[in-house]
């Protein structure tokens, strides 16, 4: 399994939106996909922004290309979230899922 780890930063008045956008655009969207095995939304209020961390799981690189793109270490992204987002990470990281405590 492929985690895909991607950070970005909205403001203040932006973060309710965003995470908003996420979970009813987004993920509804990547639950349609063949590979796609859930992901979570992480969100930390700074003083000054909000930063999302998002990670998505896969179950293989080549899922991950089938969202992606070849070039799946770019980050992607819809206009409407751009639009929200402040700053964004232009990479995706990604990792293989070695184990769990779930």
């Amino acid at each position: 399994m492929i985690a895909r780890h991607w950070r970005g930063w909205t403001t203040l008045e932006n973060g309710d939106a965003y995470e908003n956008h996420l979970k009813g655009k987004v993920l509804p969207a990547l639950k349609k996909l063949s590979g796609y095995r859930g992901g979570y939304i992480l969100r930390r209020n700074l003083p000054e922004e909000v930063e999302f961390v998002v990670i998505n799981l896969f179950d293989s690189i080549k899922d991950v290309q089938a969202f992606a793109g070849e070039d799946y270490s770019a980050s992607k992204f819809e206009p409407e979230a751009r639009q929200l987002l402040a700053k964004v990470e232009p990479l995706a990281f990604h990792y293989e899922v070695c184990g769990s405590t779930f």
